[in-house]
């Protein structure tokens, strides 16, 4: 009998999926409706977790085609087909981005009992500090030893998909990471390159089960 390293390779990865199937996590994607959160949460419900997205409008989001570019979009279809997907609406630090009162009490809701909070919020503006600020106050006051994940592309990759104001915007996303690391107990700051997204989800939840496991 003899076991190739490519069979042994997929046998454990196999093996590690079941147990963290067994396991059910419940993990939270904070700006979760952009490609690296499609990405994400299909795999990670694929795997058999809860994942919940916190989006600054639901039924938006939600719908069967895309309403605005103003906001993030997974689609009806999507959500069909991943019942373990769930939208949340969320202030994100800026009441002046939400519709509606939707929002009140996403804390209690969501960050009570995840397991894992994922910061994929977009763009390189304040937004992206008050975002990150929100999830971490409201993470230590309603569950502080949760795993807190921070998101962000490589600084050269920052040069290439973004290269007006780089040096303002690296600092930014310095800032936030520092947010995490200087209040959390549990966390981690990725940073990815953005033209490998299925490969780079599969890093963020190879990180998210070595960390919880």
């Amino acid at each position: 009998f003899c076991v190739t390293m490519n069979s042994f390779t997929r046998i454990t990865a196999l093996l590690l999926t079941l147990l963290n199937t067994t396991n059910g996590f419940h993990i939270v994607l904070a700006g979760g409706t952009g490609n690296v959160g499609r990405e994400l949460s299909s795999k990670l419900v694929e795997d058999g977790h809860d994942v919940t997205i916190l989006c600054r409008n639901a039924f938006l989001a939600g719908a069967p085609s895309r309403v605005s570019s103003d906001f993030g979009w997974l689609g009806k279809s999507f959500l069909e087909k991943y019942p373990g997907v769930k939208l949340r609406d969320w202030d994100g630090g800026d009441l002046l981005d939400i519709v509606g009162q939707d929002w009140i009490g996403w804390q209690d809701d969501t960050l009570s009992k995840a397991d894992c909070v994922v910061n994929l919020c977009g763009g390189f503006t304040q937004q992206r500090e008050m975002a990150t600020e929100r999830l971490v106050r409201e993470s230590l006051r309603c569950n502080p030893t949760a795993l807190q994940i921070t998101v962000a592309p490589k600084d050269d990759e920052l040069r290439m998909i973004s290269n007006v104001a780089v040096e303002s915007k690296m600092k930014r996303l310095k800032l936030c990471e520092d947010l995490v690391s200087q209040n959390c107990v549990n966390y981690e700051n990725m940073r990815l390159q953005a033209n490998r997204l299925e490969e780079e989800c599969d890093n963020i939840k190879q990180v998210i089960y070595a960390r919880l496991s």
